[in-house]
């Protein structure tokens, strides 16, 4: 393996280059950094040599980004790829993702979102053979079909799993139909929801397709999900264990169901700190994080004699989050991050509402 990873980052702008050569130059690895001002000359230097990551903009004359992604995508499959835009743009985002690219992310503008993107570029450095749907940076397939539904997109998704293929029929925003290994529509679906890694690919829409899904796609991600904790709670390993009360279905769905919710973590109360988690690949991390910023806020109103802590808003470039204590614990719903702050507020009072129903 290469000491100092390379890195091609394009942009049509020297001033941003020389910007972004200053920020990318503070990677603990080291890179090598390479910079293009088009799409022509990136893929000349892609040809060239190799690349451990490619950085591109969008907007950009002569080849815009979605072009050179779409080019880079299919010639140098490994190549871990990032977008770095100023669009702020969920059709965009997800048209990106859909190329296959891992991560998407707004330019940063501030000391803590720089620390954050570099993180993020470190993370992609140091993966190689990871797990995971290649596509989203940290994301599963349930995130995939929910930025597909929530950019009410209209698409064809072929999965593949080893010698397993899956498809999945999106119109709308809306899930129509599902088929993988003789199996259709919903039980289909939920075949498909049980591999943990493989690829995909966004297809033209087929608007023809006979529907034979008819519930919401966020009701079915909730029952695979359930599904999949039941089996794993009927292991032999699991028999003795006694498992702590979860939270209501129902609230879960009701509340992953809201306009522009990103996911779900219920945090139920006792020594074990048991979760249930929706939308989230990884909730171990975010569940350690949510606990510990209740019981920090918690103790702050307790010393300034503010009353009891109710909930907290966190507004941030690539999603907002919003936590509250409930009776049995602690939730946590994320958010599109083009809410603004005073909609964060009042959606996660509808979010307590369905919750306490």
């Amino acid at each position: 393996m290469e000491s100092r990873p390379k890195i091609l980052l394009v942009d049509d702008e020297p001033d941003l280059l020389e910007m972004y050569r200053e920020i990318l130059a503070q990677l603990p690895s080291k890179p090598d950094l390479r910079t293009a001002t088009n799409g022509p000359k990136a893929l000349a230097l892609l040809e060239a040599e190799p690349f451990r990551l490619f950085i591109c903009d969008l907007k950009m004359p002569k080849m815009d980004g979605l072009q050179v992604l779409s080019i880079v995508r299919r010639k140098y499959p490994r190549l871990r790829t990032v977008v770095l835009t100023s669009m702020q743009d969920e059709q965009f985002r997800s048209r990106v993702y859909a190329l296959g690219v891992d991560l998407f992310w707004q330019k940063p503008g501030t000391e803590e979102e720089i620390k954050l993107f570099l993180d993020c570029l470190e993370s992609l450095l140091e993966r190689e053979g990871d797990l995971g749907f290649r596509g989203v940076h940290s994301k599963s397939l349930v995130d995939i079909i929910q930025l597909e539904c929530i950019s009410q997109s209209s698409v064809l998704l072929r999965i593949t799993n080893g010698p397993l293929t899956g498809k999945i029929w999106i119109t709308g925003g809306e899930l129509v139909d599902a088929e993988t290994e003789g199996l259709q529509g919903e039980a289909a679906f939920s075949r498909i929801l049980q591999w943990k890694t493989g690829s995909f690919e966004s297809l033209p829409a087929e608007p023809a397709r006979p529907r034979t899904i008819f519930k919401s796609y966020n009701a079915l991600l909730l029952e695979s999900a359930q599904a999949l904790d039941e089996s794993r709670l009927a292991e032999p390993a699991m028999a003795e264990a006694v498992p702590a009360p979860s939270p209501s279905p129902s609230a879960m769905a009701a509340i992953a169901q809201l306009e522009s919710v990103e996911f779900v973590l219920a945090l139920q109360p006792g020594p074990e700190n048991k979760f249930e988690s929706r939308g989230l690949e990884n909730p171990e991390t975010k569940a350690v994080w949510a606990r510990d910023t209740l019981a920090r806020f918690g103790g702050l109103a307790d010393r300034l004699a503010a009353g009891p802590l109710r909930q907290i808003e966190g507004l941030g470039p690539q999603r907002h989050v919003g936590l509250a204590t409930t009776g049995s614990g602690g939730l946590a719903v994320g958010w599109q991050s083009k809410l603004a702050g005073h909609e964060v507020a009042e959606n996660m009072k509808k979010a307590l509402a369905l919750w306490t129903c």
